[in-house]
């Protein structure tokens, strides 16, 4: 395959987008199959190029790139970056968008907006490709952009729903804040380097062209886009409204596309982070507080998807935690594995409300015997989040937290009560899914016989298996030892396994599940312990810290809507429009004057013609 074929690997899916909403949108069947079809074909030549990644030196295949402006001394070139970072994305994204759309033809089946849904799934995979392969932030931004419509429209796909077109603006509007860091970044890359290649920004950056203030300022500009995208704090309010949108749209949002996309721009552009010890420090730190702070609030939620929104958010801390401790490798190693485990988990929740129409987990339970394989291929992935070995997540968390361990003690603490907490939630919602007895579901949604539940079809149950698998041996590709994953993305230094970190990782998740055993399987210990022992504190959790209220009812009430709304309105009306009108009565003025200068007598022009004659000659005595 030549390597000019890299730009079928995001067209396919966008030609899809343009074949179902021009030909195919009244064939829904055609639409899905149309869609899953161009997918496949990404995900082949995706894995065509991890080999041709894998069996070169550097590490990178050169593609060809295509001139495409000049202005004045300013010329763009668009082109493609593939190289292991980018082979790593590209099969995850192609992966899991393959495996939710096959699931979506279960799962939407019958939904009268079905070819609709696929149109926007794909070029929801071909913006994440795009973005994934882009080699200058012209482009990057582009596609970062089309990404967050994108979002917008899958959240709010039943829009007929209000919450669910709430919640869609709710992300667009939050993430633009962060956007707007990231495009003041990028004009500020510009101005000073005068390209936006990425690779030459990177040889600028470390020929020490630029000023440690300006790397700073810009590092936490970049920063400040990916902290919107992947939901860190303090941008984190809109992830657990998403869930509004349908399951197969949380599991792409959650595992491989818009979430994962800031944890993949901060490792590309990690020559920028890493320039300055502040930068870097900012990133630790959010990363390390966010794991924690979302996961507390994953203990009280009783919304399955809400759990695992939160959950989503802890995880993506511990990614920006790695990245800020320098290692961007064992990031992208802990993205890749829970892009698996947490697809899984989404579609496992997409399957339980299928049978139950609820994801309310107190309407749930008993379901182990009545969804074998929903509930098994649930458990892999529940042990793989919680960091059991040999699944997938011990061994990248592990990575993180011994790393943490060398680089910042206080970060390693956050890290492990934050993966006591993960198991604690994780567990949580499946003693009360698939534990006890069943507590009824509700009727309506997908629910077609929630009084009596049965297993999914086989369409939706096909992809938990395969995605199983490698939650169970995706983590093998890091063994320590082998390092297959470290030297794949050009690692030259090689974590040892470390026992001590590693032990008490496994006591704090073994703890987290215990604990939960206790309160909702056998309920030794009553599951009201917390709300009585601590109110205030489960309140608190509860109300999402009172973020949502603060930022409606002071941000967007006072701060926008009361300060700057009405500044710009003033502006709008006194100056914008005083302007517009001044200009209109400007000419009224002065024919008003004129009219008075024109008044018919005589006498007056006379006069007039007199005192001009006086003038001209008092100039010329003037100037002689």
């Amino acid at each position: 395959m030549p390597s000019e074929l890299a730009w079928a690997i995001w067209l396919l899916p966008l030609a899809a987008f343009v074949v179902i909403v021009f030909i195919t949108k009244p064939y829904p069947r055609i639409s899905g199959y149309i869609s899953i079809a161009a997918v496949l074909a990404s995900l082949v030549i995706s894995l065509w190029f991890v080999a041709k990644v894998y069996n070169s030196s550097d590490h990178h295949v050169p593609v060809p790139s295509y001139h495409w402006l000049t202005v004045g001394n300013f010329s763009l070139d668009i082109g493609l970056t593939v190289d292991s970072l980018a082979a790593v994305m590209l099969v995850v994204v192609t992966t899991v968008s393959l495996l939710v759309q096959v699931y979506s033809q279960g799962y939407m089946h019958g939904d009268h907006g079905y070819s609709r849904f696929f149109a926007y799934l794909s070029l929801f995979t071909a913006s994440m490709l795009g973005l994934v392969l882009a080699n200058n932030l012209i482009l990057v931004y582009f596609f970062w952009e089309l990404v967050g419509l994108c979002s917008y429209l899958l959240i709010g796909f039943w829009f007929d729903r209000p919450v669910a077109a709430a919640a869609a603006k709710k992300a667009f509007i939050v993430t633009r804040f962060g956007d707007l860091g990231f495009l003041i970044a990028i004009l500020a890359l510009f101005m000073s380097a005068g390209s936006l290649d990425i690779s030459f920004l990177n040889d600028w950056v470390k020929a020490g062209a630029a000023g440690s203030l300006l790397l700073t300022w810009v590092a936490l500009g970049v920063f400040a886009g990916a902290v919107g995208k992947s939901a860190q704090f303090p941008l984190h309010v809109w992830l657990p409204d998403a869930m509004e949108g349908p399951t197969p749209v949380s599991a792409l949002i959650h595992a491989a596309t818009m979430v994962a996309a800031g944890v993949y721009l901060v490792s590309r552009m990690f020559f920028l982070v890493d320039a300055t010890e502040t930068g870097r420090e900012m990133v630790a730190y959010i990363g390390g507080f966010t794991a924690i702070f979302a996961a507390s609030m994953g203990l009280v939620m009783f919304d399955i998807k809400r759990v695992l929104a939160y959950s989503t958010v802890s995880q993506l801390g511990y990614m920006m935690l790695a990245v800020g401790l320098g290692s961007p490798v064992i990031a992208m190693f802990h993205l890749l594995n829970h892009a698996f485990f947490k697809a899984l988990m989404f579609l496992g929740s997409g399957s339980v409300n299928h049978a139950t129409g609820t994801f309310d987990m107190r309407l749930m339970g008993g379901l182990r015997k009545a969804m074998p394989i929903t509930y098994g291929t649930f458990l892999v992935a529940a042990l793989a989040i919680s960091g059991i070995p040999p699944f997938s997540g011990f061994w990248s968390k592990d990575e993180i937290l011994a790393h943490a361990w060398e680089e910042n003690r206080a970060l390693f603490a956050l890290g492990l009560v934050a993966a006591f907490m993960t198991a604690f939630y994780v567990f949580r919602l499946m003693f009360m899914t698939f534990g006890g007895s069943y507590r009824g579901g509700e009727q309506g949604g997908h629910g077609e016989h929630s009084s009596h539940p049965h297993e999914s079809p086989w369409v939706m149950v096909l992809p938990l298996a395969i995605l199983a698998v490698p939650s169970v041996i995706s983590g093998f590709a890091n063994l320590p030892g082998l390092n297959w994953f470290g030297r794949f993305m050009g690692e030259d230094h090689f974590a040892s396994f470390n026992w001590s970190t590693a032990t008490a990782s496994l006591i704090a998740s073994l703890a987290g599940i215990f604990l939960a055993y206790l309160m909702y399987q056998v309920k030794v210990v009553p599951a009201t312990a917390l709300p009585r022992l601590l109110p205030n504190i489960y309140k608190a959790m509860y109300n999402k810290y009172g973020f949502d209220t603060l930022y409606e009812n002071v941000f967007v009430s006072r701060v926008l809507y009361r300060g700057i709304f009405a500044l710009l309105g003033w502006f709008d009306s006194t100056i914008v429009d005083g302007t517009v009108n001044g200009v209109a009565y400007l000419p009224v003025g002065v024919s008003s004057v004129a009219r008075r200068i024109q008044s018919g007598q005589v006498q007056a022009y006379g006069m007039a013609i007199f005192m001009g004659i006086l003038v001209i000659l008092a100039a010329f005595l003037l100037r002689g």
